[in-house]
């Protein structure tokens, strides 16, 4: 009688290690995927001088989990948020580690503010006029380079001159 505790104390120690062992494995493939940005739906973008690879954010879910849990950014890495026409833009932190930058581009590629944010808050951050795009990169990034109001975003105007606004990036040209 002894023997079948000692037994069933072996099997629950068993299961035990195997659901635990699963469970890491499981939070290790998530924490990768979602720090490495997706090759296949972003486009590199210029500002002046200065090059980025941006990943797209261009439907509602997309727009909604923005950079959410992501523990780092690559270099000249981050995110442009795109909406199918201008409207009144506004961004928040909630869930996102990271401090980032966002500047908020019109119709016609032109940055109209840049603001920064602070990780893991409901601070609202809005356009100051209408924009159809939002570009999310490393708190500070945007200073570092210079990069201000007025300055044109390349090549999002290709977006808006298409009858197909969200085309495979591969299909675009540069200005």
């Amino acid at each position: 009688m002894r023997w079948h505790c000692v037994e069933r104390r072996h099997y629950l120690a068993v299961w035990l290690l195997l659901g635990y062992l699963g469970t890491a494995a499981l939070y290790l493939h998530l924490a990768r995927a979602s720090e490495s940005p997706s090759p296949l739906h972003g486009i590199t973008l210029q500002i002046g001088e200065h090059r980025l690879f941006a990943e797209l954010a261009d439907t509602p879910q997309t727009r909604a989990q923005g950079l959410m849990w992501r523990t780092k950014l690559p270099p000249d890495h981050g995110m442009l948020f795109v909406w199918p026409e201008p409207m009144a833009v506004s961004m928040w932190m909630k869930n996102t580690v990271l401090p980032l930058s966002v500047a908020f581009i019109d119709a016609h590629g032109q940055i109209i503010n840049i603001a920064d944010m602070e990780p893991l808050t409901t601070t609202s951050h809005h356009a100051s006029a209408p924009a159809q795009y939002a570009l999310e990169m490393m708190q500070g990034w945007f200073a570092e380079r210079g990069i201000g109001p007025g300055d044109a975003v390349y090549p999002l105007t290709t977006f808006t001159d298409s009858d197909d606004p969200l085309r495979h990036p591969a299909e675009m040209s540069w200005p």
